[in-house]
């Protein structure tokens, strides 16, 4: 069986694809991480697990960009060629385009090729191939032509064979289509033309090819909408000649004839192939999975927004343009057998009833002889039950689990969990959690009075987990108001949305004091707030400066007349907690989520005045806790570091500053965010002083190990 799952949208930013698409997706030196490149000027790198572009880099007006973005995988950097003839290599440091390294060919690139274990290649127009770092010790050179005139490269491909590359390229000429094998290993180039038949006489619109032993298997998708397929040896017996190789039918009518946007063919597994493209001809665009091996179509999915006719496959992720939007739709494919190409694997027997094994052990009613007549059918309807028991498989604990999840009680899920998880873990341990959390949430979903909240705490605390697996995770909790489970979820999930992480903090910064009392949260992250002695410690203390910061001193010359005129308010707001601790715990929990500020900014601007004026005085209260000691930590097991207070600072500032300012009860902690800001200034001014004069002495102390040079130096301490 096959499974198309969940779409997503990768780029919520408008593409420059022209009315071809996009010029390529590939892959990165992650394999999380992909180099989109439109048809026009920009490459923007993506990670797909975020959902967000890391970086994006454009040509200068006025130039195109005409191949794909590829990543060297020996060092990785980024090639792209602008212009047919202008190569250029950066990295992730590089911002402007214009400024990094370039280089200018000779002729024509058609296209760069980049895989794990070799260099990148630099496949010209004319079917020359060089090696980028011959190409770039001489950028000049010669470059020879290997197809003929009036031949034009349509696509092409790099394998890695038994260590060595391999380069496949099909070119069209009047109609007729060629084949070019390149072998780097033996240096040999080997030409093919593909036979078609008297009924075949049809455009080629896709190609694509795997690649086995002893064979090439190239596919190719007709115009009148059938799958074709060419066998190419990769050992050819004469290397000289054009040799012809014939092809055989092997899908018939997987779409419709003339497409409106074209049609998209790739290879997924040995057994299986998805296809772009509308399956009649008055249908909405479809992406379909067939099997190859059955000649089955094992699923599909409307397209209703159109596509480009481009389809690109890494890691079990599918990617395609859906509308003007960059999409991806993840994929499974199960071994093929005939069961499930037809649709019976696993699924035809009712789901309540035990699956039977494949044999009946008759050996365990051998020990029952033939009695008397009258004692024949107890003994007969014995020797049954016997083997009714002895069919009865013993389920393993996941498939037991999964089972109870369907229907039984909150509390017997429970156990079933607990016996699961102390089982060892196989294999197959973190797809089964995502079976099981899948599951949970779909049964939450379907009976509102279902939450089994220790069940769904226990599977985060696996750490098998992430926001990308289940995002109804969160959702559901969010709904539920759980404020314990958002906060597992924060300190345990590596990847939640921007978006997400703002709800979360909207929930902890408005639910009810009385509520949080009775929620079990943790607080390892929370100090304790209510040390007396540390209070008289601060009382008697409060004139001495703490990291060149006093609460009491007037900082600055023209700030508020009513703040200075009650330097005992200042002392107060050092040792007391705006917030209780139960709430301090779960603003910590967001302080340490992970975030980009420029997805987080939009979603900041949406909390309540009230509430970012309370965050801010708790952020102020933990940076003045800071401030108490040498080495500016928070005490406690895992609490909010120095930089993470001063980010969400600044982060609640840029969102938020008009209204904070219009709002009265913030005037006083807005000054008093100054006045630290005014002293820590002062601080790092002096310190920079310390700094400059420790350089001149250990240079003067460099400079006396030459001797026999006289000289005069001036030294300046400030």
């Amino acid at each position: 069986m096959a499974a198309l799952e969940e779409e997503f949208t990768l780029s919520t930013v408008f593409l420059g694809a022209g009315p071809d698409g996009l010029l390529g997706v590939e892959q990165s030196d992650k394999t999380d991480q992909f180099l989109v490149t439109d048809s026009g000027r920009t490459v923007i790198h993506y990670k797909v697990s975020d959902q967000k572009p890391l970086g994006s880099w454009s040509v200068k007006q006025g130039h195109i960009i005409t191949c794909p973005a590829v990543c060297n995988f020996q060092t990785g950097e980024y090639i792209v060629v602008h212009d047919s003839k202008v190569l250029r290599i950066w990295n992730n440091e590089n911002v402007n385009l214009d400024k990094v390294f370039k280089a200018t060919l000779s002729a024509e690139v058609f296209r760069i090729h980049s895989i794990q274990g070799t260099e990148p290649l630099v496949q010209f127009k004319g079917g020359a191939v060089r090696g980028l770092e011959a190409l770039l010790a001489e950028p000049q050179q010669k470059i020879e032509t290997v197809i003929s005139d009036e031949e034009v490269i349509k696509w092409s491909k790099f394998f890695m064979a038994f260590r060595y590359p391999v380069l496949i390229f099909i070119t069209e000429k009047h109609g007729n289509y060629f084949a070019y094998v390149q072998m780097f290993n033996s240096c040999t180039l080997s030409k093919y033309t593909l036979l078609l038949g008297q009924e075949e006489k049809s455009v080629i619109q896709s190609f694509t090819a795997s690649m086995d032993r002893k064979f090439i298997s190239l596919l190719s998708l007709s115009s009148h909408g059938c799958i074709y397929e060419t066998l190419i040896p990769t050992h050819p017996s004469d290397t000289e000649k054009n040799q012809k190789v014939a092809r055989s039918l092997l899908l018939k009518a997987v779409v419709s004839g003339n497409p409106r946007n074209g049609v998209a063919l790739t290879v997924l597994d040995r057994d299986h192939v998805a296809v772009l493209g509308p399956p009649l001809p008055a249908s909405k665009e479809c992406l379909s999975i067939w099997n190859i091996k059955f000649q089955t179509l094992q699923t599909s999915k409307e397209l209703p927004q159109g596509t480009s006719g481009q389809l690109w496959n890494y890691g079990e992720n599918l990617f395609m343009l859906h509308g003007k939007f960059l999409t991806v739709i993840p994929y499974k494919c199960e071994v093929s057998s005939l069961a499930g190409a037809l649709g019976k694997l696993k699924y035809s027997q009712d789901p309540g009833a035990h699956a039977m094994p494949h044999f009946v052990n008759w050996e365990t009613s051998q020990e029952y002889g033939l009695g008397s007549q009258n004692s024949e059918q107890s003994r007969r309807n014995l020797r049954r039950r016997k083997i009714e028991v002895s069919l009865q498989p013993q389920m393993p604990a996941s498939k037991q689990l999964l089972s109870a999840i369907k229907k039984d009680s909150e509390k017997h899920i429970e156990v079933e969990l607990r016996k699961f998880l102390a089982m060892k873990q196989t294999p197959d341990f973190h797809a089964i959690i995502g079976d099981v959390v899948t599951g949970l949430l779909g049964r939450c979903k379907a009976e509102p009075s279902f939450y089994p909240r220790n069940c769904l705490m226990q599977l985060i605390q696996t750490h098998v987990l992430s926001y990308s697996l289940c995002p109804g995770l969160m959702e559901v909790a969010l709904e539920k108001t759980d404020v314990q489970m958002l906060q597992l979820c924060l300190q345990h999930f590596p990847d939640i949305p921007e978006s997400v992480t703002c709800a979360c903090l909207k929930i902890f910064l408005s639910i009810g004091d009385d509520s949080l009392q009775e929620a079990d949260i943790s607080m390892e992250s929370v100090f304790d707030y209510s040390d007396s002695a540390q209070e008289e410690k601060m009382e008697e203390q409060t004139e001495i400066l703490q990291n060149g910061f006093n609460p009491g001193e007037e900082n600055c010359n023209n700030c508020d007349q009513e703040l200075n005129e009650k330097p005992q308010d200042a002392t107060e707001e050092i040792t007391s907690c705006p917030v209780i601790p139960k709430r301090a715990a779960l603003l910590n929990a967001v302080l340490h989520s992970a975030y980009s500020e420029t997805f987080l900014l939009p979603h900041l601007k949406d909390v309540a005045a009230q509430h970012i004026t309370l965050f801010l005085q708790y952020l102020y209260f933990l940076y003045l806790k800071c401030s108490e000691n040498a080495t500016m930590t928070l005490p406690g097991i895992h609490p909010p570091t120095l930089n993470q207070i001063m980010d969400w600072i600044c982060l609640l500032l840029d969102a938020n500053f008009t209204v904070v300012v219009m709002i009265p009860e913030a005037k006083r902690l807005l000054i008093n965010l100054y006045k630290f800001v005014k002293s820590q200034i002062c601080v790092y001014s002096e310190l920079n002083k310390i700094e400059v004069s420790f350089r001149e002495l250990q240079k003067l102390n460099q400079e006396k190990n030459n001797r026999g040079l006289y000289s005069i130096e001036v030294l300046e301490l400030f």
